[in-house]
């Protein structure tokens, strides 16, 4: 038999087999967090009303000194809120933590020494004032949003269950502010998430807590 002969027969053969289709499913893309960037993150107490200030000072003394392989970024955590003025619908920045903003950084004492050392910055928050606790994964998702392919994800929440009361007193168990106490606020029960009020230098400053981070006094 020839090779032409052969080739048909091959032909034939081909054409008589169904070749089943085959889904193909595309990998979702995993979400990006900032927990994940180099460094850990730390919570900065500055003067309330100088976050930008310090920030500012901060990322002076980052360039001047090449510092941009220790401290890496600065933020100052805001929401979008929505405000009707003058019968019109205006969107405003608010910082979700008035006196406070976050740094990424390697965790060094020098690194530290240069933070605390900018004018108008009181130091960091925790316990341990030259040993700071750096926030956790949940606590950093929870301010910066993970994101995917650049779009800022939704947090998935259950169905809150709870048990808390306006102006009653808790104490935080988790995170920079743990062993604080303070009244709460306001109750968000679609975010699962509690405005306390805590007391620091005398003043009383809002914090926004998720419910599993405090306990009832």
């Amino acid at each position: 038999m020839s090779d032409i002969e052969f080739e048909q027969i091959d032909d034939e053969l081909v054409e008589d087999v169904e070749i089943d289709e085959v889904e193909i499913l595309e990998e979702e893309p995993a979400a990006e967090s900032a927990f994940d960037r180099p460094g850990r993150w730390y919570v900065v107490r500055t003067f309330s009303g100088h976050e930008k200030k310090v920030r500012e000072a901060l990322e002076v003394v980052i360039k001047n000194q090449g510092l941009q392989d220790d401290i890496y970024e600065i933020v100052i955590p805001e929401e979008d809120v929505t405000e009707i003025r003058r019968d019109k619908r205006v969107t405003t920045k608010k910082r979700i933590f008035p006196g406070y903003m976050m740094v990424r950084c390697r965790p060094t004492a020098d690194n530290f020494q240069t933070i605390t050392s900018i004018p108008s910055a009181i130091g960091f928050v925790g316990p341990q004032k030259d040993n700071p606790i750096p926030l956790t994964r949940k606590e950093i998702d929870g301010i910066i949003r993970p994101t995917i392919e650049g779009v800022e994800q939704p947090v998935k929440r259950k169905t809150p269950k709870h048990d808390f009361s306006m102006g009653e007193e808790v104490e935080i168990k988790t995170g920079p502010f743990a062993t604080f106490k303070g009244l709460i606020a306001e109750i968000n029960e679609d975010q699962l998430r509690l405005k306390v009020l805590v007391d620091i230098f005398g003043r009383e400053t809002p914090v926004e807590l998720e419910f599993g981070q405090v306990t009832k006094s």
